[in-house]
């Protein structure tokens, strides 16, 4: 903790100080952003308010202090991943010198405030230039619930609450939030059929999860220990790995996901800080088995859960057309999760894999004990038995067109 987390603090640019805002001066979340139209580079940028703060300008501006200054330079970038690859000082520095700058009351506003960009006018890209994806399943909540609808006999399998179960996704088909894209094609296999088609799915769905972004990385062959495991985290992300349940069901066993998961993940366009976040820390804790000891840290136990509220909502094209808002279908809380980030760090990388600046790992679907905490529709509907109602008087089991 430091005193870019002081709750009173209050930003000259007047719409960060809005009650429940999404950025106040306290968050400071990067991104790459370029005024929509614009044929010039994405470059990096923070959000403040209603605005964007163009690291690029604010480097050039006079308004930072030296580190604040070489770290915006870093992230002045197409993408983010210089900046990861400095480490989490760098990324304090700047942090801790746009809040003094962005301050009520700083005298380097005259300075900063050519620098800033209405949010309404700008374009995001990927932060960073993802290199490999990994997807984990850190809910037992939702593993057990799944479980439960694709193996009745045994819901959770034998290793689960010993390791943190992950697989290799798909970095090409992730994108930022707000993308269009077809419904996905593989084989499926009917109720009672015996022989599966190709056809489209039937029975596609959102996984409410966060990304995780990678930082500093580690040489190919090491290890990252469990207590210094969030050192190497740049911050998190909401993430959503769309599915295709029906292509999954058919094709997961032996070796897991492919086609039901690779066509499309999106997520947000900014990623907050480890060090935004750490006023959100709450001890982690588990009851018995007890981690092995890669797995088990005190910095993990002291701090490792993180007080994120996340929530999924669905606006169908009816209820667009109609002007109707979006209604909310589930919300969960990323303190439930199984497994922490230390933990899948750490498990990642004991068998010498080296991480690199700009990796994203997905938590998967973070669901929680009670029903309406579900992350996904597969839980949501028990896999389409009972369809959902919608305020708007349609139904759901899965996600239709639009």
């Amino acid at each position: 903790m430091n005193d870019t987390h002081d709750p009173l603090l209050r930003s000259w640019v007047e719409s960060a100080n809005a009650p429940g805002h999404d950025f106040p001066i306290q968050n400071l979340p990067f991104g790459v952003f370029r005024r929509v139209g614009s044929t010039l580079p994405f470059t990096g940028g923070v959000a403040i308010g209603d605005c964007i703060v163009d690291l690029r300008a604010a480097a050039d501006s006079g308004a930072l202090t030296a580190p604040a200054r070489e770290a915006a330079l870093l992230a002045a970038q197409p993408s983010l991943n210089r900046l990861m690859a400095a480490g989490s000082g760098a990324c304090s520095a700047l942090r801790l010198g746009l809040s003094q700058a962005l301050r009520q009351g700083s005298t380097q506003r005259a300075l900063l405030e050519p620098a800033l960009v209405p949010r309404l006018q700008a374009e995001h890209a990927l932060p960073a230039q993802i290199g490999d994806y990994t997807d984990f399943y850190t809910s037992i909540h939702h593993a057990t619930a799944v479980g439960r609808l694709f193996r009745p006999d045994q819901p959770l399998m034998p290793n689960y609450q010993w390791l943190p179960v992950g697989y290799h996704g798909r970095s090409s088909s992730i994108a930022v939030s707000g993308q269009r894209f077809a419904r996905p094609c593989g084989q499926r296999l009917g109720p009672g059929e015996q022989q599966p088609q190709l056809d489209c799915s039937r029975r596609l769905d959102y996984e409410l999860e966060l990304g995780v972004f990678i930082g500093e990385g580690n040489v190919l062959g090491s290890r990252i220990s469990i207590d210094q495991a969030e050192s190497h985290v740049f911050g998190l992300c909401l993430l959503n790995d769309w599915s295709a349940r029906d292509l999954q069901a058919w094709e997961y066993q032996p070796l897991g996901p492919f086609l039901g998961k690779n066509f499309a993940t999106t997520i947000s366009p900014w990623i907050v800080t480890l060090e935004a976040l750490e006023p959100y820390r709450l001890p982690w804790s588990r009851a018995t088995p007890a981690p092995l000891p890669y797995l088990d840290g005190q910095v993990a136990r002291r701090s490792g859960a993180i007080d994120i509220q996340l929530e999924a909502w669905i606006e169908t094209a009816a209820m667009r057309a109609a002007g109707q808002a979006p209604s909310r279908l589930s919300h969960s809380n990323f303190r439930h999760a199984y497994w922490n980030i230390a933990q899948m760090i750490a498990h990642h990388t004991v068998n010498g894999c080296n991480l690199q600046p700009g990796d994203l790992l997905g938590t998967g679907t973070q669901s929680g004990p009670e029903p309406q905490e579900a992350g996904s529709l597969l839980e949501l509907t028990r896999g389409g038995t009972k369809p959902l109602q919608l305020p708007s008087g349609e139904q759901r089991s899965f996600l239709e067109d639009g």
